[in-house]
């Protein structure tokens, strides 16, 4: 697990062998049309479509933050929103809007629904959503080193789940980001948003979107110094990643989310261990 190379990251460091157990993994993220058999089942609401609460939110905010008006305290949900021009990769606020009324069913806000994209990952699903639907499949959320090892599809030290080449013979291998970010999209890999689940070329294993599309949640914890709050680790990079700001679609890159979090660029699937 990780990468002491070059091109990774701080919390990738150091490589490190680990051992797991035999398991069965997902060959696609849950789509739409799974997530929503689930809630017709169950009649589950999301955390994306309850109004917060501030009580639980002014944990995960610096101490003496004042409570926000109760116009901003209603259902919603982080929506990717290009600027119209360059502007810093340090704040992710640039290109992310609170937006109310995102959720699964309306991944880009109210005026938007999942009619024509059933086949695509569920989004704006946080990491109590994904734990839910996980007891209810009676499966699980896969833990951080069974998520990389079933990404790597049997390659050991290579930079992506296929190879070294980002691009080899020229083809897109995973739902990112081309142009550049986050303004200009040139979506050159056919997609500019999520796309539909095995669009692209599997990995060694047989397994589908392992990179780019979505982010996955795992079920491990995320601890971080320069992140205090409770988080969990978050897997793969989604249709956002460039190789400018964050080439997270290699199966080392790894990020923390606040599990009560969803946006539209993170989503699950799940393992069977029996």
């Amino acid at each position: 697990m990780g990468s002491d190379a070059a091109h990774a990251m701080a919390n990738e460091h150091p490589a490190h062998r680990v051992r797991v157990d035999g398991f069965w993994m997902d060959d696609h993220p849950v789509t739409n049309a799974e997530f929503e058999r689930f809630v017709a089942a169950t009649g589950y609401v999301t955390t994306a479509e309850k109004a917060p609460d501030w009580e639980e939110l002014k944990q995960q905010v610096p101490p003496g933050t004042p409570k926000p008006d109760a116009s901003v305290l209603v259902p919603g949900s982080a929506v990717f929103v290009p600027p119209r021009e360059p502007v810093p990769l340090t704040d992710v606020s640039a290109w992310f809007q609170w937006t109310p009324g995102a959720s699964w069913r309306h991944p880009e806000g109210p005026a938007s629904s999942i009619d024509s994209r059933t086949a695509h990952p569920v989004v704006h699903v946080s990491w109590d959503d994904a734990a839910a639907y996980a007891t209810w499949a009676g499966k699980a959320l896969p833990t951080e080193a069974e998520w990389e090892f079933a990404a790597r599809g049997g390659l050991e030290g290579k930079r992506f789940n296929w190879g070294d080449d980002e691009r080899p013979g020229d083809r897109h291998m995973a739902n990112t980001f081309q142009g550049d970010f986050p303004y200009r999209q040139t979506a050159e890999d056919g997609f500019s948003g999520t796309s539909p689940v095995k669009s692209f070329p599997a990995n060694g294993y047989g397994l589908y979107d392992m990179a780019g599309n979505v982010w996955q949640w795992t079920a491990d914890t995320y601890r971080a110094a320069e992140s205090p709050a409770p988080q969990r680790v978050i897997k793969g990079g989604s249709f956002l990643c460039h190789e400018s700001y964050c080439e997270s679609y290699r199966p080392s890159a790894r990020r923390g989310m606040a599990p009560d979090t969803g946006s539209s660029h993170v989503g699950f699937r799940l393992v069977r261990r029996d």
